[in-house]
């Protein structure tokens, strides 16, 4: 879900026309500000981890840092999706600079969102609190008149619902995509689909009990 809010909160940015979103025109707002925020940091002398990197190598850790944190802008989710698949098609080469590039670009998107790869008891506050930032800045776009996400929307969201197609859309996709290249990701895999099926039965238990019908019922069912 992670992604999403991501998303959410850099189409509030444009819509608004923020500060951020005039400086950076609209182009990854918050990842371009985040990126200027890393260097400004490492600009000064007792913050700069990388002071002892020659002037080329410094160049090339740039580069990279700016393009792994670009990676992250959600907008640009099924490009680098569709690229990579591309490799995997062809034959990734990891003497290929750019298939190397598109890998790193998928891995930092898998840690940008693996809360659900996480156990249970640890993901879902997490989700909870995520989903409760959705609600809120969809409350305060429709007191500006700013158009809402439907995702965000605390009158058409649950949390079930939003979990699963988030789950089952996005990070399966992504991981598998990934583990293809790096066949250690499969137990996240595995998690995920964990993860999914825990949704899918609360989502179970939130539609009977909106029918009506008994808790027991419905623990009978999730059951079986």
């Amino acid at each position: 879900m992670s992604c999403l809010f991501s998303f959410s909160v850099q189409s509030y940015q444009i819509n608004a026309r923020t500060e951020l979103a005039i400086r950076y025109n609209d182009i990854s707002p918050l990842e371009n500000h985040h990126c200027a925020v890393a260097f400004r940091i490492l600009s000064n002398q007792e913050s700069n981890i990388l002071q002892n990197l020659s002037k080329e190598d410094f160049k090339t850790c740039r580069q990279d840092m700016i393009t792994l944190i670009l990676a992250t802008d959600m907008t640009k989710h099924s490009e680098i999706l569709a690229q990579f698949d591309s490799c995997i098609v062809t034959g990734f080469d990891f003497s290929k600079d750019e298939h190397k590039t598109l890998l790193k670009m998928m891995l930092i998107k898998c840690c940008d969102i693996s809360n659900e790869v996480r156990p249970t008891e640890v993901s879902e506050p997490w989700a909870d609190c995520l989903l409760e930032e959705y609600f809120m800045q969809s409350d305060r776009e429709k007191s500006e008149g700013l158009p809402v996400a439907p995702f965000m929307d605390r009158e058409k969201v649950t949390k079930s619902a939003s979990q699963i197609g988030f789950i089952k859309f996005v990070l399966v996709p992504l991981f598998e995509a990934t583990s293809k290249v790096l066949p250690q990701l499969s137990a996240m895999i595995d998690s995920l689909k964990e993860s999914q099926q825990y949704y899918e039965q609360l989502k179970l238990m939130e539609d009977m009990l909106k029918e009506g019908k008994s808790l027991d019922s419905t623990t009978k069912k999730i059951s079986s």
